[in-house]
């Protein structure tokens, strides 16, 4: 279980994670992803106590009109059955903490024993007082989806391997490494919609197989987002006829140029990404391979094949352009050309500039 400094953890890896928790006086489960702490909150009253006594060893109280005392009541109660440990887990706590700061932070030097108070907080400060002794006595697990950088790099790693681990631990289906990364691809960076994309694709599995590429792409955001994709495909081969025809498919089907946009951009902002990658390796008199420069900028590994044909056909020219085009194409649709044709032609006009016939001359003109 990997740590961000003395007994705090990330969410994922924690729940990953075979071994029990130690069993702590004081738990913060951290952050703004709901389903996150939900389950990370499931795990700490599952794996600490027995499963037979969940129930009955666990009490949940609203942070945001509850008193301090109350609180300390019920982690004192002690129930007839079971081992007699109990959990108080006190939900939409920031206010409570504000609360009962200077309390709470004599409380985890003193707690009541064989008992564990769980705060589930929004926001957490790891440089107060309170923080710092929760780090050294309890637990801190931080329920977080990152928006950008090297950390959502890595959260996406831990998501992908959680999504393996649930597969295989809740529903005994093997969840293939290709086919987590095409539902990544498919789904937004929600951890709930995909956890439940899970569960859905596990009662499809009818062999040995398990949840594989072609199941996620038969069953996986329906008839649009696989029409999307495959107007995306189609743009970046060159293909501008068909990509074209599969945009007035799109449109004419309801979407909406704003939320092709996004999608569209993922794919491109990679190519975009890996031309600088060689770039930087030719200025540090370093050779990197096309496809190890689309790896680095984010391409899915059962997609690495395709996207070097696809960023061969687009060129480096036309490549290096692909950010400034991303931006207009963003701008104009905030702006004059926010609906109806305009709107329109934004996109198609960023599909032209991929055409096979496209000169690299032209394509950079605005």
């Amino acid at each position: 279980m990997t740590k961000t400094a003395t007994n705090t953890f990330h969410a994922l890896p924690f729940l990953t994670a075979g071994d029990k928790p130690h069993v702590s006086p004081v738990c913060c489960i951290c952050g703004d992803d709901p389903f996150l702490r939900h389950e990370v909150r499931r795990k700490l009253v599952h794996d600490t106590y027995d499963a037979d006594e969940d129930g009955l060893a666990s009490h949940t109280l609203d942070g945001r009109n509850i008193e301090l005392r109350d609180v300390i009541d019920s982690l004192s109660e002690r129930s007839l059955f079971g081992s007699g440990k109990r959990v108080v887990v006190v939900e939409e706590a920031d206010a409570f903490v504000k609360s009962y700061r200077e309390n709470l932070e004599a409380y985890v030097e003193n707690p009541v024993r064989y008992s564990l108070l769980v705060l589930e907080v929004k926001t957490w400060l790891g440089n107060t007082r309170l923080a710092k002794a929760v780090s050294r006595h309890g637990l801190t697990i931080r329920c977080q989806v990152p928006q950008q950088g090297r950390e959502l790099t890595t959260f996406i790693k831990e998501l992908k391997d959680w999504l393996i681990y649930l597969a295989r631990d809740q529903y005994q289906i093997e969840l293939k490494r290709p086919a987590v990364d095409l539902l990544l691809d498919l789904i937004p960076t929600e951890v709930g919609i995909l956890c439940q994309e899970v569960a859905k694709l596990s009662l499809l599995v009818n062999d040995k197989r398990g949840i594989d590429v072609a199941l996620v792409r038969d069953h996986v955001g329906g008839w649009r987002a696989r029409k999307t994709w495959d107007m995306i495909d189609a743009a970046a081969e060159g293909r501008a006829a068909d990509a074209l025809n599969q945009l007035d498919r799109l449109l004419t089907a309801g979407e909406e140029p704003h939320a092709l946009l996004p999608q569209m951009a993922s794919t491109f902002r990679r190519f975009a990404a890996a031309v600088r990658v060689v770039e930087r390796g030719e200025h540090d008199r370093q050779n990197i391979s096309l496809r190890s420069a689309l790896e680095q900028s984010g391409v899915p590994p059962f997609k690495l094949s395709d996207a070097e044909k696809q960023l061969r056909q687009i060129g480096r020219l036309r490549a290096q352009q692909l950010y400034r085009w991303l931006l207009a194409a963003d701008l104009e649709l905030k702006g004059h050309n926010a609906s109806g044709d305009r709107a329109r032609r934004v996109l198609e006009t960023l599909i032209v500039r991929l055409a096979k016939d496209a000169k690299p001359a032209v394509a950079t003109q605005r």
